[in-house]
């Protein structure tokens, strides 16, 4: 069953044990950073701190940070599970003859069920603030000593593609300017970025309206940060997750509609052309990323359901509560990649690659030079673009084993002969490359060589011992008394 909302879902935390309440005053000026950051690294429960210093809003935390979680936040017992569903709808094909037809009716209507619904009103118009209202109300997080300020981490910012008026949902930080003001950090190959652009060019308007729902149920939540293709609605995507349709509703200020069943709605816009600093920010890198000129939100209106919860993430050296996310995003796409790429077996991003660094993939080899052709797919595949380094070994390995891929990918090099560069767009937040947003990234053949690709002598064997050898010692070994 799909949660109705954030209190819903904390509901199932508690209940399985993943969530703690914390009774006493914590800071949200650097403390609830760390008491975060010791939870996600030492294992611990999503936090609930019901009296945030200077606020009488409680703050939820933590309440993605592990595999376990992730499977209470999207009702499943894997999230395998969700890869195969996926699987199924890109395989479905409409059979012939009437009996066929009518068995796949369920699947259809499943998938019209998908779509989000408008309704009149919703639990975040419970309380409507057009004046008297201040981001201060809100416990929002300085997260790390050297940060430009306060940061609303977890949002899901609505806006509008002026061309096409679809509606496009995406996390994007903002940095706490004053009590009625933020920034937007639209990196440039961003959706929400793209929609400042063609409004700008446009030249009809002054004001880009956009709307910021904070807290919601944790489909909905999660579907903000997925990397979908442009002009596909996130909101549907919350649908598929949840089995359920997302309820929409109309803001009281501008032209969007944002979940009924969020915590806390920000209303305003962006004012066309006006930038301002932004950053430091301690970010999922764990280096600080730089100031940026970004684009400013001025908030018109708050509206949020009476006693409501401020949901908010940190980011920051892995593994972090992003880490769960993005590995579940890994195996909730591999069906997709697979589409597109179906000689990939599996895909890995370690923790410490932070997403874009570093892409291990397993291929089914067919032909001289396939390594390198999978490499650049993924180069020419959305988000898979930022990717730094890929490495590419044989099927046979198994990607989430990185001792594996290390073991077998250092055997296999050739440097010189195996090591692929290529130029071109980078992760906004890659310190490292030469000029922001352009850069080098590489590609690492650790696949078996062919003689097609110019390795002439035999190529070795991985030293295995014989099955029914294993299978004969595992009985003598519990025997023995061994673990």
């Amino acid at each position: 069953m799909a949660y109705a909302d954030l209190r819903d879902f904390i509901r199932a935390l508690e209940k399985n044990g993943e969530l703690k309440r914390i009774p006493f005053e914590v800071d949200p000026h650097l403390e609830i950073t760390e008491f975060s950051d010791r939870s996600v690294k030492t294992g611990g429960p999503a936090l609930l701190f019901e009296k945030p210093k200077g606020s009488n809003v409680p703050l939820l935390i933590n309440a993605f940070a592990s595999d376990k979680r992730m499977q209470i936040a999207l009702g499943v017992d894997s999230t395998e599970e969700i890869a195969a569903r996926i699987a199924e709808y890109l395989q479905m094909k409409m059979p012939e003859g009437i009996m066929g037809k009518l068995k796949m009716l369920p699947m259809l209507a499943e998938v019209g069920a998908f779509f989000p619904k408008i309704v009149d009103s919703g639990p975040c118009k419970e309380v409507i603030r057009r004046n008297d209202f201040s981001l201060d109300d809100f416990p929002i997080l300085h997260c790390w000593p050297d940060d430009g300020g306060r940061y609303i981490t977890l949002p899901m910012v609505f806006s509008r593609n002026p061309d096409t008026g679809k509606r496009n949902c995406g996390c994007y930080r903002m940095q706490v300017f004053d009590h009625r003001t933020t920034g937007m950090h639209w990196q440039t190959h961003k959706q929400g970025a793209e929609h400042y652009r063609r409004l700008k060019a446009a030249g009809k308007n002054t004001r880009m309206p956009v709307a910021v729902a904070i807290g919601a149920d944790p489909a909905t939540m999660y579907s903000a940060i997925l990397p979908m293709p442009p002009d596909m609605d996130e909101m549907m995507i919350a649908g598929f997750l949840r089995s359920k349709p997302v309820e929409m509703v109309k803001c009281e200020t501008v032209d969007l509609e944002v979940p009924a069943n969020s915590e806390i709605v920000l209303e305003g816009y962006v004012e066309l052309g006006e930038l301002r600093t932004e950053g430091p920010f301690g970010d999922h890198t764990g280096f600080y990323s730089l100031e940026g000129e970004y684009p400013v939100f001025h908030i018109e209106c708050i509206t949020h359901r009476k006693n409501p919860v401020y949901a908010t993430t940190i980011v920051g050296p892995p593994p972090m509560e992003d880490f769960y996310m993005g590995k579940a995003i890994e195996r909730i796409f591999l069906p997709l990649m697979r589409m597109q790429l179906p000689e990939v077996r599996d895909i890995a991003m370690p923790a410490e690659g932070v997403f874009h660094n570093l892409i291990l993939v397993s291929i089914r080899k067919s032909y001289p030079g396939h390594a390198r052709k999978v490499m650049h797919a993924i180069w020419g595949l959305g988000q898979a673009m930022f990717s730094k380094v890929i490495v590419v070994v044989d099927e046979d390995v198994d990607v989430q084993n990185f001792n594996e891929v290390a073991w077998r990918a250092l055997n296999n090099i050739d440097p010189e002969r195996d090591i692929q560069f290529v130029m071109g767009p980078v992760d906004s937040l890659d310190h490292a490359s030469r000029l922001e947003n352009y850069g080098s990234k590489m590609g690492v053949d650790a696949t078996k060589k062919w003689p097609g690709e110019g390795f002439t002598r035999p190529w070795p064997e991985v030293i295995k011992m014989p099955a029914d050898v294993r299978s004969r010692v595992d009985a003598m070994w519990k025997k023995a008394g061994l673990k």
